[in-house]
């Protein structure tokens, strides 16, 4: 229901100018040939109004309201998007910025046509003095977690901390791609082709990683444990080797292995290697070189264990 209302109030620019024409061609088409004249008469009769304080009130008044503030929908749609796709096709200015100066045209556009529709109404802002500080609490409480949102947003796009294809992860697990920011929520695009609307609110208030934030490399770690009785040293040297074989492992920083801790039944080493652009993926470099690592250990005699245990029985004769 939401949606067919937004859609009415504010359509596609196309929609809109279609929608626009047609009405003022009924409009005056009607008001030439002096068909609305007894209507208006009708609905601004006495017995159809009522007064709040001094102001007056009819069904006249409240229909030409809503058609009003209607066509004042349609108008700041058309100029919105018309003024939203000059700027995405300026040149030279970043997608950021391109973001952040159609938020202030929209805002811009949005403030004039209401002060407009007021205008138009015939609304003395004075007398809506008696009213402002309920409406002003009301639409506190009700558009805190909207107005949070839209400031983050704000935020976001002047800082630039996270923006668009950046390779973000939230504390919940989500993890991928920003694809859209708008005034309410970030659209995230995760590798399993899932769209996640992020509020703005949590890139502010929670911690987010952005691994592409300064630069795109990332790090892999890979655990691997050998047994007790192979040749550590070459067990390193043949890990370190498998990572530096690998074509998407850089040479600045280097790979590097380090013996981590003798534990129960293996001796485990822990390697390093970094990727030039983590945004290509992680895991598929990852089991490249731990296949690398498994064909090298074969060949070199190598033995990654397995847990073991000894069973003592106390009591043989009891089996029997």
């Amino acid at each position: 229901m939401n949606k067919v209302w937004a859609s009415l109030l504010r359509p596609k620019a196309w929609i809109s100018a279609g929608l626009l024409i047609t009405f003022l061609m009924s409009f005056f088409s009607l008001g030439f040939l002096d068909y609305l004249q007894p209507m208006k008469t009708f609905l601004d009769s006495d017995d159809l109004s009522f007064k709040i304080g001094t102001t007056r009130f009819s069904v006249y008044l409240l229909i030409k309201a809503t058609v009003i503030v209607v066509l004042v929908f349609w108008i700041t749609g058309i100029l919105s998007e018309f003024g939203e796709n000059r700027i995405k096709k300026i040149r030279g200015i970043k997608a950021s910025n391109k973001a952040l100066i159609v938020k202030a045209f929209q805002i811009l556009i949005y403030f004039i046509a209401f002060i407009i529709g007021l205008d138009v109404l015939g609304i003395d802002l004075t007398t809506l003095a008696i009213f402002s500080g309920a409406i002003g609490i009301g639409i506190g409480f009700g558009l805190q977690k909207i107005t949070s949102n839209f400031i983050s947003g704000l935020i976001l796009l002047f800082e630039k901390s996270v923006e668009n294809d950046d390779l973000v992860e939230l504390t919940d697990g989500t993890y991928g791609y920003i694809r859209h920011t708008s005034a309410r929520y970030t659209l995230i695009e995760t590798f399993e082709g899932k769209e996640i609307m992020i509020p703005n609110e949590d890139f502010i208030t929670n911690r987010v990683t952005n691994w592409t934030y300064t630069n795109s490399k990332g790090r892999v770690a890979i655990n691997i444990g050998v047994s007790y009785e192979s040749d550590i040293e070459k067990a390193m040297e043949l890990i370190l080797e498998a990572a530096k074989e690998h074509p998407r492992c850089v040479d600045e920083p280097s790979p590097s292995c380090y013996l981590e801790e003798f534990a129960d039944s293996s001796v485990n080493f822990i390697l390093f290697f970094w990727l030039a652009d983590v945004t290509e993926g992680r895991f598929e470099p990852r089991s490249d070189v731990l296949r690398s690592i498994w064909k090298k250990f074969k060949e070199n005699n190598i033995v990654i264990p397995y847990p073991q245990r000894d069973l003592h029985i106390k009591n043989p004769e009891a089996l029997q």
